[in-house]
């Protein structure tokens, strides 16, 4: 259900990982980028057309718009991060991650993402000139 509030289940897991905080807490994690989005983040599987380990996983981070009506602005995703005989194998691997590695993860994509643009937001630049 939409807009439900759900309280925390410290009996599914460990919320330190990603994997666990989604368990726990029935809803993706979420963060703010140094880009100033915010990103929600889901474990994806997919096949990878390789014999011997079929299933890989890999982060797809939704980033949210910032201003006017709430949806999606853009993502961000990584490669296969994890790869094995099936899908299951392959999301829990990548769910064992503490969350703290999967924000680097953000920030890395992030950072490739913006290449030779300016760090400083036009918001930014406007109130130094003032």
């Amino acid at each position: 259900m939409a807009g439900q509030h759900l309280p925390p289940d410290h009996t599914k897991g460990d919320e330190r990982t990603i994997g666990g905080y989604m368990a726990v807490h029935a809803r993706p994690a979420a963060f703010e980028g140094s880009d100033g989005f915010s990103y929600s983040v889901e474990i994806v599987a997919d096949t990878t057309g390789e014999r011997l380990r079929p299933y890989g996983a890999y982060f797809l981070f939704l980033r949210w718009k910032r201003l006017g009506e709430q949806g999606i602005a853009g993502h961000l995703e990584t490669d296969f991060l994890t790869r094995g005989a099936s899908e299951t194998e392959v999301r829990h691997a990548l769910g064992r991650l503490p969350l703290a590695e999967v924000k680097a993860t953000l920030e890395a994509l992030i950072a490739a993402a913006a290449g030779d643009r300016p760090a400083r937001k036009w918001y930014d630049v406007m109130r130094d000139d003032d």
